[in-house]
C-alpha cells in the first residue's frame, strides 16, 4: 500500500477490506471510521467450462450438466459465479445440471471463480446449442396401395441412436394430442419407419434417445399424411364447393361424422399448424385472405381424422380497360 496522510487517493497491490478516516486541526481530530470496501485481487487462472454429455449438439428433452472447471484449483475452498441471464442456480455451485433442456437454456455461459478476495478471469464462453428431431414423411398426399415413409433427422446419425415412432391422436379437451406406439416402432437403429396400408388422414411424431444410460429427446413436431377418400368415419365439406376461392369470400367447412365432438385443423404453406378459431358446433367459417391458403380436415372427439381438403386463395384482379375514341368507327 502506497500512501500517507496527506493523500484522499491510495493504490493497493492485495485483496482485501479497506475502510478510511480523515482528520484535522492541531491537535488533530479524527473522524470516524468509514464503512468498509472489498477490492479484489484477479489471480492469473482462467477457469473452463465444459458440456457433459461432451455432444457437440443437444437435443430438447435431454439431460446436460455446464461446469465450471479451474485448473489447479482442485482441493481450493472455490466459489463460483455465472454469467447467463437465465440461470437459477446458487452462485456457490461449480455446476449446473439441466434435468430436461428446453430451448429456453440454449445460450451462451462462462464463469469464474472466487476465493476470499482472489478472482479468476471469466472463462471462455461455451455455447449450448438446443434442437429438436425433425420428422419428415413421404407422399404427403395418399394414393391407393402407396406406402408411407417416416425418417425422423438428427445430427451425427451415427451417435448410436435409437428412434421411437408415435401416432397422433387427438385430445380435444387438452386441446392437443397424444401419442400411441406405433407396431415394433420402439427403439429402432434406422432412423427410418414405413407404414404400409395407410388409407386415411392421419399424423405421426418421433423422437430418438442415446448414451448410457439413455437420454430421450422430445418429440418432434407432428407431420401429417392426407387422403381425399371421403369414405372414411369422418369427412370435411366445404361451402362454397370449390378448391380455389379468392379473398374475403365466405367459407364454411363442416365436420361431418357420428361424432360430437370436432375441430377443424389447417396446415399452412409456412409449414405452421393451427385449429379454427371461428367454430360453431361442428363448421368453421373463414372470411378468406391469402394466409387461408392451407390443406384443412376435421378431428373428432373420438380421434378420428376426416378427408382432407387443399384450398387456394387467390386476390381479385381488377382489369380496367381505356378506349380510345378515336379507334371508334361512330358515323
Amino acid at each position: 500500500m502506497r500512501g500517507n496522510e496527506a493523500n484522499r487517493v491510495i493504490s493497493v497491490s492485495q485483496g482485501g477490506l479497506y475502510h478510511c478516516r480523515g482528520g484535522r486541526g492541531d491537535p488533530v481530530y479524527y473522524t470516524e471510521d468509514s464503512s468498509d470496501d472489498t477490492v479484489m485481487q484477479n489471480i492469473p487462472s482462467k477457469p473452463t467450462v465444459t458440456l457433459q454429455p461432451s455432444w457437440p449438439q443437444i437435443y430438447s428433452g435431454e439431460t446436460v450438466t455446464v461446469r465450471c472447471e479451474i485448473q489447479g484449483g482442485e482441493g481450493a475452498q472455490w466459489t463460483y459465479e455465472w454469467r447467463q441471464n437465465k440461470l437459477n442456480t446458487p452462485p456457490t455451485s461449480n455446476e449446473y445440471r439441466i434435468i430436461t433442456v428446453t430451448e429456453s437454456d440454449g445460450g451462451e455461459y462462462s464463469c469464474r471463480g472466487r476465493m476470499g478476495y482472489f478472482l479468476t478471469q471469466w472463462s471462455k464462453i461455451i455455447t449450448l446449442t438446443v434442437s429438436y428431431p425433425v420428422l419428415t414423411v413421404s407422399p404427403s398426399w395418399l394414393s391407393p396401395g402407396a406406402s408411407v415413409t417416416l425418417n425422423c433427422e438428427v445430427e451425427h446419425p451415427s451417435a448410436g441412436w435409437s428412434f421411437y415412432w408415435y401416432k397422433a391422436v387427438p385430445d380435444l379437451s387438452e386441446k392437443s394430442s397424444s401419442y400411441e406406439l406405433l407396431p415394433d416402432g420402439s427403439g429402432t437403429a434406422q432412423d427410418s419407419y414405413i407404414i404400409h396400408g395407410q388409407t386415411h388422414t392421419a399424423g405421426y411424431v418421433c423422437r430418438a434417445g442415446r448414451g448410457d444410460p439413455e437420454y430421450h429427446t422430445d418429440h418432434s413436431q407432428p407431420k401429417f399424411v392426407w387422403s381425399a377418400d371421403v369414405h372414411s368415419a369422418a369427412s370435411l365439406t366445404v361451402s362454397p364447393d370449390r378448391v380455389q376461392h379468392f379473398t374475403s369470400d365466405s367459407v364454411s367447412l363442416t365436420c361431418e361424422g357420428n361424432f360430437t365432438e370436432w375441430r377443424v385443423r389447417k396446415f399452412s404453406e409456412d409449414g405452421r399448424l393451427s385449429d379454427c378459431w371461428r367454430m360453431t358446433g361442428s363448421t368453421c367459417d373463414i372470411n378468406t385472405s391469402k394466409s387461408d391458403t392451407a390443406v384443412y380436415w376435421c378431428e373428432s372427439g373420438s380421434g378420428e381424422f376426416s378427408s382432407a381438403v387443399n384450398i387456394t386463395v387467390q386476390s381479385m384482379l381488377l382489369y380496367i380497360y381505356f378506349l380510345d375514341l378515336n379507334d371508334l368507327d361512330i358515323k
